[in-house]
């Protein structure tokens, strides 16, 4: 399988240099991240949300490894949310944030990582949107849940992201599928141990399906973060076994993939939420990407092959 080997890539100095110097990088990296400063990512926003779409903004980083760059990070964010508020978007445009660049991972992390992102939840409701945490490897699941669990207290639209392909998914969607809870379900992206995940596409897309219909009969408000048309099809049907309305759950995909679907789904009337990255630090969320994908790697390699 070519996605460990991409994920392992995607930890690699040598490997960076060699696809940040490739003459067609940019050119790629732009289907996947159509910006590096707010100043660029604002007409993205205004131009997919004049489409009918809503988005939820990812500013990327990886590698944090002092507390100022933590509070460099924090600091992106807030000046995004300065920025949304004179859009007046409301929660058509919401945030994502990976606790790893709020300082999770270092020392004192968890405490670290709640203080950089509280700032962060406090403003987006101050403008009328909220915040999502984003799902890492397994290690970190169990403070970002805590984490989640106390921003919730003062901030209960807060969202976080659970993981079909981890044995510990099912559980926790059933203690997330509570009334006022925003949970967005993805396959997953990280490279885990078949001690606690799924390793096989079937098992994996099996255990999505079990997931989604938990949430679709529970009482929260469940984000379906897929580009497999036939997953998708399944969400809607199981969406209509449990007497939902289309503004009572979402999907979301990847700004550059399958656009021409994201359109679809909200002409006909779903909430259609676009996950949109920008950043200067981009290398280690496009090689996920490339991971996640077999089609986008082969997107990548043919226009190496042809540009370079």
């Amino acid at each position: 399988m070519l996605g460990p080997v991409i994920l392992a890539a995607s930890r690699s100095d040598r490997m960076r240099r060699l696809v940040s110097a490739a003459p067609v990088t940019k050119q790629v990296v732009d289907r996947f991240i159509p910006g590096e400063t707010v100043d660029e990512i604002v007409p993205i926003i205004e131009d997919l949300t004049a489409k009918g779409l809503e988005l939820t903004m990812d500013v990327v980083g990886e590698d944090i490894t002092t507390p100022e760059q933590a509070e460099a990070a924090r600091d992106a964010y807030l000046e995004l949310i300065d920025r949304l508020k004179g859009l007046e978007l409301g929660t058509r445009a919401e945030m994502s944030v990976k606790l790893s660049m709020f300082g999770q991972a270092l020392p004192g992390g968890h405490e670290l990582a709640l203080a950089n992102v509280r700032p962060v939840v406090e403003a987006a409701a101050e403008i009328g949107t909220t915040v999502t945490l984003d799902a890492e490897d397994h290690t970190t699941l169990d403070s970002m849940f805590a984490i989640h669990e106390e921003l919730r207290k003062d901030f209960p639209q807060t969202g976080c992201v659970i993981q079909a392909y981890l044995f510990r998914t099912e559980a926790d969607a059933r203690r997330l599928a509570v009334n006022g809870s925003r949970v967005r379900i993805v396959k997953g992206a990280y490279k885990e141990p078949a001690e606690v995940a799924y390793q096989d596409k079937a098992e994996i897309d099996k255990a999505y399906v079990r997931i989604t219909r938990i949430l679709m009969e529970g009482s929260g408000y469940p984000m379906i973060g897929s580009h497999d048309p036939r997953l998708i099809t399944i969400a809607q049907e199981l969406a209509r076994r449990a007497g939902r309305k289309l503004d009572e759950y979402e999907f979301q995909m990847l700004y550059g993939i399958r656009t021409e679907e994201h359109l679809r789904l909200a002409a006909e009337g779903h909430r259609m939420r676009v996950y949109t990255a920008y950043g200067t630090d981009w290398y280690g969320y496009f090689m996920r990407r490339l991971a996640e994908k077999p089609a986008n790697l082969r997107f990548f390699a043919r226009s190496m092959i042809s540009k370079g």
